[in-house]
């Protein structure tokens, strides 16, 4: 008796949302040298899927608010917006807020440390 072989078929389908929306206030300089990025006041992290609207997230940020980019990759989705504390909550916030009402995403609530 032969054993059927079963096959397994794993697609990813990512919906319009923010994942993960944090705020880092007042880190520890050690952290932007760990992440090789320039010192600020604040670290605002965002993970977005599809992972092509961090360009369009950056844009947002640095259009809304005085903070700079210090890290963008649209293969994962990941942003870093750097910047000081308001700054950068302002620009998290704009970025929520036109992407759940002009594009249609979930949103994500915007936690601290």
């Amino acid at each position: 008796m032969s054993e059927e072989k079963k096959r397994f078929i794993q697609e990813f389908v990512p919906g319009k949302q923010i994942t993960l929306s944090h705020l880092i206030a007042n880190p520890d300089a050690e952290m932007f040298d760990k992440l090789g990025i320039e010192k600020g006041g604040a670290i605002g992290i965002l993970t977005l899927t599809p992972s092509e609207t961090v360009i369009i997230a950056g844009d947002l940020a640095t259009k809304a608010a005085n903070v700079s980019i210090g890290f963008l990759d649209r293969f994962t989705g990941s942003l870093v917006i750097i910047g000081n504390v308001s700054e950068v909550e302002m620009a998290m916030q704009h970025i929520n807020e036109f992407l759940l009402v002009n594009l249609g995403f979930t949103s994500s609530k915007i936690t601290k440390s």
